[in-house]
């Protein structure tokens, strides 16, 4: 007979490929959006296919991690149940961001992606997914080879406090490269002009992106992505998104509350958050244990998955599925055909052309 671990994995092998149809039909969704100045209305496509999606799927999920409520967006909020609620279905977490890169969308650019992450609670935690309340997080996220020797050297070689110097000379020293030839990436913000003049001085190879704080921070873990050191202060949200991606590729990230203002400190502190606002969160305080599913369309191109591809009556998508209890990657290319594709949406309750 088998074991309750057993039935899970069993289920895990299969569940995954419905989670990436959720992510396909988003991208299939919102292709039509690309450059139409309406992120909102790209958003809320995004969300209803999503929906739709997990309409068919017999699992008791629930929103602990979602987006919307930050930039008024139409988002899959925190608490919403998704799946059918079958009694005896499996019970998943849910941390989703229906577009990662919504200004990407609305302006045409690269860099935008559909993902979820699921996880099956395995009761050492109330939580596998955290929850964190602030808006945004300091963040310094790096590839397997680097968290191998930051979690098993007597002194971390790479640290979120450590000056942006020495944690380059680090990757460079341990990724046996010239300093020169460290690719940093780093969101393109006013905020970080300080740490992107320091990258310069030091002589690390620079690249920005305007958005899409998901991918950039998985892209260091992601096999020839080009990156090696992602850097900066980004969403929070995306923080526990990309955790779980890290979680299944082996590598890791290190992450701290980081409060707009005053303002929002004192709500942090008041809500009872001040011990956590000098924790140091690494990728598995974010998204614990080892039932975690991480996966992915890309919409538009990024380091880490190519866009949707239109050509005649064929889209193409391009995505990814991971899971921590393996360490999997699979890179999933599909060719849609026009003529009979259609993706479930909530709103409507039934199959529509694409």
């Amino acid at each position: 007979m088998k074991t309750s671990s057993e039935y899970y994995l069993d289920i895990e092998r299969t569940v995954q490929f419905d989670f990436v149809r959720a992510t396909e039909n988003a991208a299939l969704n919102v292709v039509h959006w690309l450059g139409r100045g309406q992120k909102e209305l790209a958003d809320a496509a995004a969300c209803d296919a999503i929906r739709g999606m997990f309409d068919l799927m017999d699992i008791c999920g629930e929103v602990v991690i979602g987006e919307g409520i930050k930039d008024n967006a139409p988002g899959i909020f925190k608490g919403e149940q998704l799946g059918t609620w079958v009694p005896g279905s499996v019970k998943y977490e849910l941390a989703l961001d229906p577009i990662d890169g919504t200004t990407n969308i609305a302006k045409g650019a690269p860099n935008s992606i559909a993902c979820i992450a699921a996880a099956h609670p395995d009761g050492e935690k109330e939580h596998s997914l955290k929850d964190v309340p602030s808006f945004y997080m300091m963040k310094l996220a790096y590839g397997p080879e680097l968290a191998l020797q930051t979690q098993t050297a007597a002194v971390a070689p790479l640290s979120l406090d450590g000056a942006v110097e020495d944690n380059i000379a680090a990757v460079a020293k341990i990724l046996r490269k010239r300093v020169q030839d460290v690719v940093v990436l780093v969101m393109d913000r006013p905020r970080h002009q300080a740490l992107v003049d320091e990258i310069r001085r030091v002589g690390a190879s620079l690249r920005m992106i305007g958005d899409g704080d998901i991918a950039a921070a998985i892209a260091p873990s992601i096999p020839d992505s080009g990156i090696d050191l992602y850097m900066g202060i980004g969403g929070s949200p995306e923080a526990v998104l990309a955790a779980a991606a890290l979680k299944c590729l082996g590598g890791d990230i290190q992450t701290r509350m980081w409060p707009r203002d005053e303002a929002e400190r004192h709500s942090l502190i008041e809500q009872g958050h001040e011990a956590d606002l000098q924790k140091l969160f690494f990728a598995d305080d974010l998204a614990h244990g080892k039932h975690v599913i991480f996966c992915a369309t890309g919409i538009s191109d990024s380091p880490m998955l190519r866009g949707v591809r239109v050509r005649k009556d064929t889209v193409i998508t391009h995505s990814l599925i991971m899971r921590a209890h393996t360490r999997s990657l699979r890179y999933i290319e599909t060719f849609h055909d026009l003529r009979t594709k259609k993706v479930r949406l909530r709103s409507t309750q039934r199959e529509q052309s694409i």
